[in-house]
């Protein structure tokens, strides 16, 4: 039986999955879904709302209805803000975006809340619509579908507009309506949209509402007793009413984006408590209107019925004109196009009172129902929607005439004052500026380098040696390395290069500026993607560096440009993610008096203090400044500028840092950042604060695969453009006995320049300047000669020591085939407190037989530690 099902299943999948069958199979499901979400947040709103009709009988209005709009806005907020930012505001104009191909999110999580903060924003009287909420909780149904059924990103758009026409078809009970707004004003294209999904989808939304009766806005239930005419003596009427609704309409955009400037500018609170207060605003002016407005649709039922007092209508006009932008502006759920056609319905009920005043051919309510489309173009901008919207709701073929007089007038007149819809300007609002040709967007042409390359760059000094290259190449996977001098590309040095060096006549001991390739092919920020693609299609390459002038600020790899077209596929973003710098949340500054300065990054409050006497000893040795450095790591899907972070214990450790330096009479300045990573947090201040040399602490070993010390301290020695010493504390923190590992290194050399102000921590130093030479060389010498200039390095680094400090300075020379078990050996025997070492820069020939020598003496050894890296 299992096997049988296993092959029903099968073939019932292979014959659902046909591009045709899954696209109709779709459309069905999201018509379906799409109309019983917006028949849970009807019945949700006339629950609560009803409630909330309730409560104004038992406790005064006065008192009920501010409470209730506070109470319900808060809550409204804080699900939005906690679960899902993006489902702020109406949601059309995110839509569209997501339609026009923008990466914006849009999932079933922002369908929910979605459903559920809208349904508390309008059971609170706030006066909202609810058709933005069901079109993006259509579309992002649809999306949350998609992924379940991964198609190409011309079906997988399709579908996210066949949602959302069939959330607004649910909205209006207007099932061509809805089509035609998405094709008219979300999509404003109909080459990449097959239609026929749209209309299905549309139209079981639609039967969905109007079976459940959750539809509220059909006109004809309320005006079947009035008979509708036109005659040419109302077309100026007509017209005026088309030129009213176009100037209020366009101030009704730029109301709605001037409420969204104030509340970023000057209400500095939390979503939650906007919401809230709009709600309160909301609900004291609901309590001083008359009981009918109390309820979300009382203007409609005063207008529809032709009882209403014109003076009335004016002021509520008015009124529901403020509510409407304060309460958007806030942030909240909600739709504008509903609240626009009740606008519309009261301005189309005044022009009709004048008009049967003058005339006395037609009935005001005639105006208000024409209105309604009037005031709708005016926003949205789509005239033929507007038209067939209210003829869909009133099936009123008298209406025809008029309602194509005010709709065209109304846009006409619009477009004139002000171009672009509500949406487009919302979209712009944010950021996002659209244009015909978004919908089909050409990643080769339309990203540039900038969006695409990484900013982070691995390169290598022209000034160090092949050796050192060539360790570099080992211990990454990029097969390219940019080759720069302060900043600056000056060449490029490839995997193939670096393999055939001895070929050329080259040994370890030249430098990368040797074998190089100068002058390299290179791309600007600006060039396109296109270009790019050209490029290193032209001159075979793996990787094009990127330059401003002669500075290098990003590389572009073929990875990157697979993942660009990987991206363009499944319709994700397209552009590399930018990585936002750190930011400095406390800083303490003193007179900058010194000749250099030592950056310590402070991580274990156990080491620090200890880390941190070595530091200054050094900086008193070269009369340099301390610049003390606290880094706070978030996630990287954080705001760093939004991210709550404590700083009590770390102001402690910066306190006591400044005492000690005090006491010793360094210059100290100390800084704490909220970063998204710590060795970029580090290599970001070396470059802002003008760093000479790093001083940092590190436990001695990695389990991380791929590096030899770890990831912060691999990047220090690789990237950091200034000298890096990096410490090893055991618990005895005595430094007596050194040992000083020498080959004739820079790094060696530098470590012995160090020696004088680390020795100051010692009351009786001994200093022992140590070589390892290999076995096999001594037995094919015919006699010392070759160990001469060895020797000679030792006896120039005694010679230095000397005279600078107070200790007895010995040499030592050993055979040995391992250099690292020679050096842990004599540490052992010697007793050695303290192994100074060069950072992965000497005995590189003997590192790729053994693994790396100061990795394997600093995770074998018992003693402290220090490693160094010259510059």
């Amino acid at each position: 039986m299992i096997r049988i099902g296993k092959l029903l299943w099968s073939r019932f999948s292979h014959l659902l999955l046909r591009p045709k069958r899954l696209a109709i199979f779709e459309a069905c499901l999201i018509g379906l879904v799409s109309g019983l979400a917006a028949l849970l947040l009807a019945q949700g709103v006339g629950w609560l709302g009803g409630w909330r009709q309730q409560a104004t009988h038992l406790i005064p209005a006065y008192i009920a209805l501010p409470s209730i709009g506070v109470l319900g806005g808060f809550l409204s907020g804080l699900i939005v803000d906690r679960m899902a930012p993006a489902a702020s505001g109406s949601g059309m104009s995110e839509v569209k975006a997501v339609l026009a191909n923008v990466p914006m999110p849009l999932n079933l999580r922002i369908a929910l809340v979605k459903l559920v903060s809208a349904t508390l924003v309008l059971a609170a009287g706030m006066p909202l619509g609810r058709e933005g909420p069901t079109v993006q909780i259509g579309a992002a149904l649809a999306s949350q579908l998609s992924r379940w059924f991964p198609t190409s990103p011309d079906h997988r758009r399709q579908i996210l507009a066949a949602g959302a026409g069939a959330g607004l078809a649910a909205a209006f009970n207007a099932p061509i309506a809805g089509v035609l707004f998405v094709v008219e004003e979300l999509l404003q294209d109909v080459s990449g949209i097959t239609l026929g999904t749209a209309i299905l989808a549309s139209f079981i939304g639609s039967v969905v509402a109007r079976i459940s009766g959750s539809h509220n806005l059909d006109l004809d239930l309320h005006l079947v007793v009035f008979n509708t005419s036109f005659s040419a003596g109302e077309i100026p009427f007509y017209l005026l009413l088309g030129i009213l609704a176009g100037g209020l309409g366009v101030l009704f955009n730029r109301s709605i984006l001037t409420s969204l400037t104030l509340y970023r500018r000057f209400l500095h609170v939390g979503l939650p408590w906007r919401i809230g207060f709009a709600g309160l605003i909301a609900g004291i002016a609901l309590a001083a209107l008359p009981d009918i407005f109390r309820d979300n649709a009382g203007l409609k039922e005063l207008l529809l019925t032709g009882n209403a007092d014109w003076q009335l209508v004016a002021i509520v006009f008015c009124i529901q004109f403020f509510l409407i932008v304060v309460t958007y502006g806030s942030g909240a759920p909600g739709g504008l196009l509903i609240p626009s056609m009740v606008l519309g319905a009261a301005l189309g009920y005044l022009v009709g009172v004048a008009e049967h005043q003058v005339l006395g051919l037609s009935l005001a309510t005639t105006y208000a129902r024409v209105g309604m489309a009037a005031f709708f173009c005016a926003v949205a901008r789509t005239p033929i929607t507007a038209v067939i919207l209210v003829f869909e709701m009133t099936t009123d073929f008298n209406l025809v005439l008029p309602l194509m007089i005010v709709s065209v007038t109304s846009y006409l007149i619009a477009e004139l004052l002000d171009e672009g819809s509500l949406y487009d300007r919302l979209l712009a609002f944010k950021g996002i500026h659209l244009t015909k040709e978004t919908s089909a967007q050409d990643p080769w042409t339309d990203l540039t380098a900038l969006d695409v390359m990484q900013p982070k760059v691995e390169t290598l000094s022209s000034r160090i040696r092949l050796e050192e290259a060539l360790q570099a190449f080992s211990q990454s996977s990029h097969r390219t390395f940019p080759v720069v001098e302060s900043g600056k590309l000056v060449g490029i040095l490839t995997q193939k290069d670096i393999a055939n060096f001895s070929a050329r006549g080259l040994n370890g001991e030249n430098l990368v500026s040797d074998l190089m390739t100068p002058d390299p092919v290179r791309i600007d920020p600006e060039d396109t993607l296109a270009y790019v693609l050209h490029l290193l299609d032209r001159h075979n390459l793996n990787s094009l560096p990127v330059v401003e002038g002669r500075r290098l600020v990003g590389i572009i790899t073929r990875s990157d440009i697979i993942r660009v077209e990987a991206a363009y596929l499944n319709n994700e973003s397209l552009a590399q993610p930018k990585v936002e710098r750190a930011r400095i949340i406390h800083q303490t500054k003193s007179p900058e008096t010194g000749q250099g300065r030592i950056l310590v990054p402070l991580s274990n409050p156990k080491t620090s203090l200890t880390l941190l006497e070595m530091a200054v000893a050094i900086a008193r040795d070269r009369n340099y400044e301390i610049e003390c450095l606290q880094v706070i790591v978030v996630p990287r899907h954080h705001v760093l500028a939004e991210t709550p972070v404590t700083t009590a214990e770390s102001q402690k450790l910066l306190k006591q840092a400044i005492r000690l330096c005090q006491a010793w009479r360094v210059p100290i300045h100390t800084q704490i950042l909220v970063a998204h990573d710590l060795s970029s947090a580090i290599l970001e201040t070396i470059e802002e604060r003008h760093i000479d040399l790093v001083f940092m602490g590190w436990k001695g070993s990695t389990k991380t695969p791929g590096r030899v010390f770890s990831r912060v301290v691999d990047t220090m020695i690789r990237q950091a453009v200034c000298e890096v010493v990096l410490v090893k504390l055991t618990d005895r923190a005595i430094f007596e006995r050194w040992l000083v590992p020498m080959a004739g290194g820079p790094n060696a050399q530098q470590a012995v320049r160090l020696l004088p102000g680390l020795i100051s921590l010692s009351k009786t130093a001994q200093v022992r300047l140590f070589h390892v030479y290999d076995g096999s060389q001594e037995r094919q010498a015919d006699d010392r000669a070759d160990f001469e200039p060895t020797e000679e390095v030792l006896k120039l680094a005694a010679q230095f020591l000397k005279p600078q400090v107070n200790a007895s300075i010995l040499t030592t020379s050993v055979c040995a085939d391992s250099v690292s078990a020679a050096v842990l050996s004599y540490a052992k025997h010697d007793r050695s407190d303290v192994i100074v070492l060069g950072a992965s820069r000497e005995g590189l020939l003997q590192q790729m037989k053994q693994g790396n020598i100061p990795a394997a003496i600093s995770r074998q050894s018992n003693c402290n530690v220090i490693l160094v890296r010259a510059f």
